[in-house]
């Protein structure tokens, strides 16, 4: 009776799915150093994993080092070739495509749109993983090898079942492992953001640019501005003219400056440019402000 009802419920659940991943062919196999290979090219997407020993994969000119439990996802026409780096280096290859159901054809369809792992990192020409002795990717793996080594009844089912249980473990660990890339990255920005704000603090005075100052922190114009309003909610320019704004009202106030000395202290390059800012700024010229600072103290001391 089981027998009779699983073509059926397989079949309602395949009809949920546009894409369906499958596995072309498997290989496992030992190469040692003397062993070695052409770069080539595949029709299917690749998927090596390493369980014992180390090799360089090479794809299209990236350098990938392969380590024990480290998995890389080949995208199909991907000039690629992998050498051996350790006496012995232990292998599993699955290569698989992905059907389209709406039109029974195969499709080289990007593996991010079935994993809907659509951030920058996936498209590139590989995918990298590297996983823990015991992940559940690797037990996966090697139930497809062995299932497709001997036949057993509803083996086809099985296996079919096992590839999609692969991509799903794939989709959670691709996405896992952004998702921590991410938080590094914001967390590096922050604090070079933060390397920035201070230097402006400490160089105010002096001629800044833009490109000055993303440069010091290693970050481009663009990214620099954009990412650095979103945070201080203020542009860099606009920071730079407030921090000499604020420098100057103090000096105004406490000094007995020219207006032209203060000017070039806080780093304007003419006198006209640093009233206008101010004006701007205060709504009143420095003179005028200098003025009313000098009366306020007089009145606190009657």
């Amino acid at each position: 009776m089981n027998e009779a009802r699983l073509p059926k419920v397989w079949d309602e659940m395949m009809e949920k799915l546009i894409y369906m991943p499958a596995i072309v062919k498997t290989i496992e196999k030992i190469h040692d150093t003397n062993w070695s290979m052409n770069a080539s090219k595949q029709d299917y997407y690749e998927m090596v994993y390493v369980k014992k020993g180390n090799a360089v994969f090479q794809v299209e000119g990236a350098e990938v080092n392969m380590v024990p439990h480290s998995v890389i996802i080949i995208k199909p026409q991907k000039s690629n070739k992998f050498v051996v780096k350790s006496e012995n280096c232990e292998l599993i290859v699955l290569y698989f495509m992905f059907k389209n159901r709406k039109n029974e054809g195969n499709s080289h369809v990007a593996l991010t749109d079935f994993m809907e792992y659509v951030e920058d990192e996936a498209n590139g020409d590989f995918l990298f993983l590297k996983l823990g002795r015991k992940n559940d990717i690797i037990h996966v793996m090697n139930r497809i090898l062995r299932e497709r080594v001997k036949y057993q009844v509803w083996g086809d089912f099985l296996s079919a079942v096992l590839v999609i249980e692969l991509f799903v473990l794939l989709s959670r660990a691709l996405k896992l492992e952004w998702e921590q890339s991410a938080k590094n990255r914001n967390l590096k920005l922050v604090e070079l953001l933060n390397i920035a704000k201070e230097y402006i603090d400490n160089n105010y005075s002096q001629d800044l640019s833009l490109s000055q100052i993303s440069k010091y922190i290693y970050l481009s114009d663009s990214y620099f501005a954009h990412s650095f309003k979103n945070k201080f909610g203020i542009s860099p320019k606009s920071y730079i003219l407030k921090v000499r704004i604020d420098a100057a009202k103090e000096l105004l106030e406490n000094t007995d400056m020219k207006v032209s000395d203060v000017a070039a202290s806080v780093g304007f390059s003419s006198q006209q440019r640093f009233n206008d800012i101010f004006r701007k700024h205060e709504n009143i010229t420095p003179l005028k402000y200098r003025q009313i600072c000098k009366k306020a103290k007089m009145n606190q001391e009657i």
